[in-house]
């Protein structure tokens, strides 16, 4: 099948069901951690916007430092590192949620720790995909990695109100407001963890032809040289970055939708945040079936935008849960194709510095654009949290405004391309 060609290749396909296993879990922690920090805040959307900038300000920070040590470093050493700092940052914040001491200046340091892990994580995943698919496959492995992301979201979301009812009666005694509940999506994250660890311990990286030499700021220069000079990147790059400035936010904008706007409780958070990931999964899936990854950037974009603003009168939860599966599809058709279109256009012997930097504008646009989206949809704001919202899409609509015309219409392949062996 089409869409799932891909999966042919028996490397790339272990990795991508571990991925799976393993995402389930980090979505379960995910939006456990937000509802612990409005739990512990009473509500506070500045708070969730506080963790969300600690989380993400490594990215913003360390992403060209990442993509030049990816190029440098064997990927297998800088994974296995990441993963495992990932598995223990997930540990702690079960104990501490379990025994009852966890509280936000530790959730915030914990997110700082697996906010670095994840600036290394993001480009040594990223570049990966061209170690095990040959190029013809390459924009369908990028779709499935998506996909994949976005079927454990559907799934860790919607589990996570199952697990905390069951964290209920397991940790918290039967009493439906002791924190220790939401302690039991933590374990189970760590023990996802031992599935991804041993599946990139064994598996057959093969040997890269191209290796960065030269000092490292050297190798950071020739990336940005080469992103600055290639029109069709730097412009995808910039449209991502913007877009994640403003409407890309729904880490803020669902989890405070959920619980404040629309006053809901576990359950129905787990629905709307599941929601929105069954419109990613089928946006992923739909880039998953194209050939030119490139046609569809714009029709997703407006989707985000037109889906955004629609989120913003939308009265309750029953209506809410159709719009941000829209939400969801329209971003994951823009950020697939986005992906692709860069992963296409640029040399092995630069994947590592180019995807870092495209982390960069996606991941490191997320503390200043948590910031805003926070502050502009905030009760206590000058607009509240409907007209904030609709301020961040027409922030959003003007980016895309000013970079339509400029934006790629067709691949332009790098001058040399290696093509992994199977």
């Amino acid at each position: 099948m089409q869409t799932f060609r891909a999966l042919r290749h028996p490397s790339y396909r272990r990795y991508w069901f571990s991925q799976l296993l393993s995402l389930v879990g980090s979505w379960m922690q995910t939006t456990a951690q937000q509802y612990l920090v409005l739990e512990l805040s009473g509500g506070s959307s500045a708070a969730l916007g506080y963790v969300t900038v600690t989380q993400f300000l490594p990215s913003l920070l360390l992403s060209l430092f990442a993509g030049a040590v990816v190029d440098r470093v064997p990927r297998r050493r800088v994974l296995l590192a990441t993963q495992t700092t990932l598995m223990l940052t997930a540990a702690a914040l079960a104990v501490t949620t379990h025994l009852g001491v966890v509280s936000l200046p530790l959730v915030m340091v914990l997110a700082f720790i697996s906010g670095t892990a994840n600036a290394f994580d993001m480009p040594a995943r990223q570049s990966m995909v061209v170690d095990f698919v040959p190029r013809g496959d390459v924009p369908n492995a990028v779709a499935l990695n998506s996909l994949s992301f976005n079927v454990s979201r559907t799934i860790g979301q919607a589990l996570f109100g199952v697990v905390a009812a069951l964290g209920v009666a397991l940790l918290a005694g039967g009493n439906e407001n002791n924190i220790a509940r939401l302690a039991l999506p933590f374990y189970l994250n760590v023990v996802s963890f031992f599935v991804v660890l041993f599946v990139i311990a064994t598996l057959p990286f093969p040997l890269r032809e191209h290796a960065a030499r030269g000092s490292m700021l050297d190798d950071i220069r020739e990336g940005l040289r080469y992103v600055r000079g290639n029109p069709a990147v730097r412009n995808v790059m910039l449209l991502v970055g913007a877009l994640s400035l403003t409407v890309i936010n729904f880490n803020i904008i669902i989890p405070y939708y959920a619980r404040v706007v629309f006053g809901a409780r576990e359950a129905t958070f787990g629905v709307l945040s599941a929601a929105f990931g069954v419109g990613a999964m089928a946006g992923a899936l739909w880039q998953a079936s194209k050939p030119n990854p490139v046609r569809n950037m714009r029709i997703g974009a407006l989707l985000l935008l037109a889906s955004t603003a629609l989120l913003a009168f939308t009265p309750g939860p029953v209506l809410g849960t159709p719009v941000l599966a829209a939400c969801g599809f329209g971003m994951l058709s823009l950020l697939v194709s986005a992906n692709s279109t860069v992963q296409l256009s640029i040399p092995d012997q630069l994947r590592g510095r180019v995807m870092s930097l495209y982390s960069f504008v996606l991941v490191g646009m997320g503390p200043p654009g948590a910031l805003i989206a926070s502050n502009l949809i905030s009760k206590q704001g000058p607009l509240g949290p409907r007209w904030g919202l609709v301020a961040l899409t027409l922030l959003g609509a003007l980016s895309l405004l000013l970079l339509w015309t400029r934006l790629p219409r067709r691949l332009t392949p790098p001058a040399t391309q290696s093509v992994p062996a199977d």
